[in-house]
């Protein structure tokens, strides 16, 4: 159970290598280790424009008392697109892009959502009180004695 780890790693390498000297193959060794850093840098721009995209919704949602569960899953599948994109390789690259779709994304959300078994709400520590709120009550003010 120890090598599991170490078997995948391997066979991910296997696969990762015989894509890229595929590519190579077909278009040259320069050029497809242009397009694995072009891929990187465009990927980390994309998962930073999606990223603040999304933190402007969850604080929305957070000053609106809303539930803001989705955009937190949302921002782990981005942060697993950004980890994907930034490793070189092609397989990592086009997983990480799948990732970074928006449809994708929200099958993500709804998968996870589906498999939660605790639905929870959010409830915010500060308290909206109107005005016409009354509170009544007795009280019996004691000495310190």
């Amino acid at each position: 159970m120890r090598f599991v780890g170490f078997i995948i790693f391997f066979i991910y390498v296997y696969f990762e290598l015989t894509f890229f000297i595929a590519v190579a193959n077909s278009i040259g060794i320069f050029l497809a280790l242009i397009c694995i850093i072009a891929t990187s840098i465009l990927g980390f721009s994309l998962v930073k424009t999606q990223g603040l995209k999304n933190l402007g919704i969850m604080q929305q949602k957070i000053a609106n008392n809303q539930s803001y569960k989705n955009e937190v899953i949302r921002s782990v599948a981005l942060l697993f697109a950004g980890f994907f994109l930034l490793i070189p390789g092609f397989l990592t690259d086009i997983l990480g892009a799948i990732l970074l779709i928006p449809h994708v994304q929200d099958h993500i959300v709804e998968f996870i959502v589906r498999k939660m078994p605790i639905r929870s709400k959010f409830s915010s520590s500060q308290m909206n009180y109107q005005e016409d709120d009354i509170i009544e009550g007795e009280f019996k003010q004691k000495d310190d004695q």
